[in-house]
């Protein structure tokens, strides 16, 4: 099948090229849960009968802290750091069923997520979702739509802390603006050195970024709406959630209706069920029966409250705020938990333990912060672990950053967040951990061994090895390269978004792309080593402004501070080399969310470009502090075919090791002329072979066209990674797989002397993915099928079309064999002939 799809593809391509464009997609049907809603319509519903609070992710330095919200008429998501999409999308909490998402404060633990949050309900089909929340979200989405473009097809709203509280199916919102006492431009969470002189100011970053003609300054300069009182960035502010559910209406009781003789099973029976659960009495058979003879008691309207806590400066505001005063004490809607993000030190405070304690002892309270220990991508865990039995170097175990702070003890009734932990208001009040995730390795280990010819295919690997002669680049240990995301487009539970740390010495490194929890990554990887891997990083290489390839980049420049301060190091800012239109998104970030800009000393790419002027002496400083921190002879870069203002790299050693990166691109020759003779070519392969029209029509390469690409830069090797998420676990492999190429995989860990160990891996990771590997053949096998058929008729239509056939031919290819004018013509024909 391989061979003759191979053969007749080419013929294919003629053919259906002169066939009509192909039609576009019709729009998406509306989402099953939308149509229910409209047949429900707007009457009230009478309260839902089950809603939970389920921890999303509980607070982690890695994963932030969120909460899904679920009834049966809606869903809610508090806070959207990065990484939230992936842990919903493993733990099936469904994206599309999203129409709230409510922010604490705009702080990139808070919205870091929000980019392709969005971008996935876009695509989801869902058409309208509300952000709720300080009132610089507006300017965030507009900051979005600077590398998303115009965000068609989903309606966007924004609804600040000033407008009305909130109704819908569900509850009632009510938002709660809390302003602390410190004075704006104190607060500086990562307490770097303001008035180092290697800090740049937004002035600095436009600068440095080469000549006039890059400039493109935000209307109003670099510190336009930097006062939050006119509309900019307001650190002071934190917004907290009162929620109230519905009353919900007692149950019809059908069994003591039939007893009164009420008319059960008629259509007579609505109004009566109508009037009881509404409190009112009926009249029937002229007897007046009280609404509780005929319904159970109404449950009350439970409220929850999520609210946000920083730093000591938010904790007298929050205790003396009077819509929380409301709540305390002999409130009308009791509290059922009230969900605290906030540090130990703020949960030490003892006037916010006062406050925490005036809710009453039937107030459950959960704490999201660093001290919640608990893994969250479960399946990276699993996946790592069983590779990790193939070669354990190369894939190494995954671990998880925990704090060392002392945690504080509370009297009040308190749980401390893990992944997946509900807390159920309705039917029952109460804690449910039956979801809650346990990592045990040795269940792993167990499931993989069980696999059919997995230990046979790992024992000959190993025994090859042993046989072989070990490569003289064996016992070198630099440089090493840690893919930290190999997936393209969204994150999903197996691979995260591009992402490749390139450790050139025990103390420099390079990140190549950098999306959306590429931090988090850098977390399970190094555990309590981040810090030191975050201190030992030079420069970051941003290819093109794709979600997937950029939205990790800011928690980095955060993380990266604090980890300086954390080892006691001076800050300077960060050397970041990316396209110049990188800038107005930074800078839409500096004026309304948070101070950014002095993290970044901006290199453009295109200043890098072989033969390309560089006007801008402060360009030149940067690009020769770039080569010298990282002891390089050469940092090179060129225009790549995808999108617009996207580049590949190569970096060149003083030692003589030549890295090359595509980025996303289709075959690319200037890329093939810049990476001429690489000791190692990274390159994306998006897509199987077969699949040539749609890499052309996404601009991406197929992995036979990387590889080729690597075989006419005559590199020595060949790591194929950003592979479509249609291939969680691993890509199809082509007959052009040779000793020459290896897949990456997320945390894996290559060094030069792993060439030509990487590609005996294939059959052991054959065999460990088998059925995976299976499922993706049988689609392939059906989608040439379907290629077949078309070819097929592509053909009889044009043989339909020939000018060489005469009308009575043409008819009959087009009706075909077995049409009635066929067989009547048929007939004639033989009455002629008799």
């Amino acid at each position: 099948m391989w061979a003759l799809r191979s053969l007749l593809c080419p013929v294919a391509r003629r053919t259906m090229s002169q066939c009509p464009a192909r039609r576009q997609r019709p729009p998406k049907d509306p989402l099953r849960h939308l149509r229910t809603r409209e047949k429900r319509g707007p009457a009230s519903p009478g309260g839902p009968n089950t809603v939970y609070l389920q921890v999303v992710a509980a607070g982690g330095r890695d994963s932030g802290a969120a909460l899904y919200v679920f009834s049966e008429y809606n869903r809610y998501l508090f806070n959207c750091g990065e990484g939230i999409q992936r842990l919903m999308q493993e733990y099936k909490l469904k994206v599309a069923r999203l129409d709230n998402i409510f922010l604490t404060r705009m702080h990139w633990s808070n919205v870091g997520g929000l980019c392709g949050m969005i971008l996935t309900l876009k695509e989801t089909g869902v058409p309208k979702c509300v952000l709720s929340g300080p009132p610089q979200l507006e300017k965030y989405l507009e900051a979005i739509k600077i590398f998303s473009g115009p965000l068609k097809g989903i309606d966007l709203a924004v609804r600040p802390h000033s407008a009305p509280e909130y109704k819908d199916e569900t509850m009632t919102v009510c938002q709660v603006p809390i302003h602390s006492e410190r004075k704006y431009g104190e607060h500086q969470p990562s307490q770097s050195p303001r008035g180092s002189p290697h800090r740049l100011n937004p002035e600095q970053l436009s600068s440095d970024s080469g000549s006039a003609e890059n400039e493109q300054r935000l209307p109003g300069g670099s510190n336009a709406g930097v006062n939050w009182k006119s509309g900019g960035r307001d650190p002071s502010l934190v917004v907290a959630f009162v929620c109230k559910l519905h009353l919900k209406k007692g149950n019809f009781l059908v069994l003591k209706a039939k007893e009164l003789g009420l008319p059960v099973g008629t259509a007579a029976i609505a109004p009566i069920i109508a009037a009881v659960k509404d409190g009112k009495s009926v009249t029937y058979g002229g007897r007046e029966i009280p609404p509780e003879e005929l319904c159970t008691p109404p449950e009350p309207g439970l409220a929850f409250i999520v609210v946000e806590c920083p730093d000591e400066g938010f904790i007298q505001p929050i205790c003396e705020n009077g819509t929380f005063k409301r709540y305390q004490g002999d409130a009308s809607a009791p509290v059922a938990l009230v969900v605290h993000i906030a540090p130990e030190s703020v949960l030490m405070d003892a006037s916010y333990q006062q406050w925490m304690e005036r809710f009453g002892p039937d107030t459950q309270h959960l704490i999201l912060n660093e001290n919640c220990a608990s893994v969250h991508n479960l399946r990276s865990h699993k996946i790592q672990t069983q590779l990790g039995l193939i070669h354990p170097d190369i894939f190494p175990p995954l671990t998880t950053f925990y704090s060392k702070e002392e945690g504080s003890t509370l009297g009040m009734p308190t749980v401390r967040g893990e992944c997946l932990l509900k807390y159920q208001l309705r039917p029952k009040r109460e804690w449910q951990r039956d979801a809650i995730l346990t990592c045990n390795p040795d269940e792993f280990i167990a499931e993989a061994l069980e696999l059919p010819n997995f230990q046979e295919s790992v024992q000959e690997y190993k025994k090859n090895v042993q046989d072989s002669p070990a490569p003289a680049e064996k016992n070198s240990q630099y440089p090493e390269f840690i893919f930290l995301g190999t997936g393209s487009a969204i994150p999903m539970k197996i691979r995260n978004v591009s992402s490749t740390l390139v450790n050139i010495s025990s103390d420099r490194s390079v990140l190549l792309d950098c999306g959306e929890g590429t931090f988090g990554q850098l977390c399970r990887h190094y555990g309590q080593q981040v810090d030191r891997v975050l201190g030992n990083l030079a420069a970051v290489f941003v290819s093109h402004l794709h979600a997937d390839h950029h939205t990790g980049l800011l928690n980095i420049l955060l993380q990266r501070e604090r980890a300086l301060v954390s080892l006691g190091k001076p800050f300077h800012p960060l050397l970041v080399v990316a396209p110049t239109q990188l800038r107005p998104w930074l800078q839409q970030y500096h004026n309304q969310c948070q101070e950014i800009l002095h993290h970044i000393s901006m290199i453009p790419a295109k200043c890098l470009q072989k033969g390309a002027e560089v006007s801008s002496t402060t360009v030149e400083r940067l690009i020769s502090s770039l080569l010298e921190t990282c002891d390089l002879k050469e940092f090179q870069t060129c225009l790549v075919r995808h999108c617009k203002h996207a580049f590949g790299c190569a970096l060149v050693h003083s030692s003589g090791w030549k890295v090359v990166y595509s980025g996303d691109t289709m075959p690319c020759e200037a890329l093939v002329q810049m990476g001429k003779d690489a000791t190692l070519l990274i390159h994306e392969a998006t897509l199987e072979d077969g699949l040539e029209e749609e890499a052309v029509e996404k601009t991406h390469s197929t992995t036979s066209q990387a590889i080729g690409v690597g075989m006419r830069m005559n590199a020595q090797f060949i790591m194929l990674n950003h592979f479509s998420q249609r291939y969680a676990k691993i890509p199809l492999f082509s007959p052009d797989f040779n000793e020459k190429v290896g897949i990456a995989f997320d945390h894996m860990k290559v060094r030069f002397g792993d060439f030509p160990t990487v590609p005996r891996l294939i059959p052991s990771l054959k065999a460990l993915f088998a059925d995976d590997i299976e499922e993706m053949e049988e689609r392939r096998e059906k989608r040439g099928l379907r290629e077949l058929r078309l070819v097929q008729a592509a053909l009889l239509a044009q043989q339909a079309d020939s000018p060489d056939k005469d009308p009575q031919q043409k008819r009959a290819h087009t009706e075909g064999p077995h049409s009635p004018q066929n067989k009547k013509e048929k007939v004639e024909r033989t009455l002629d002939i008799q």
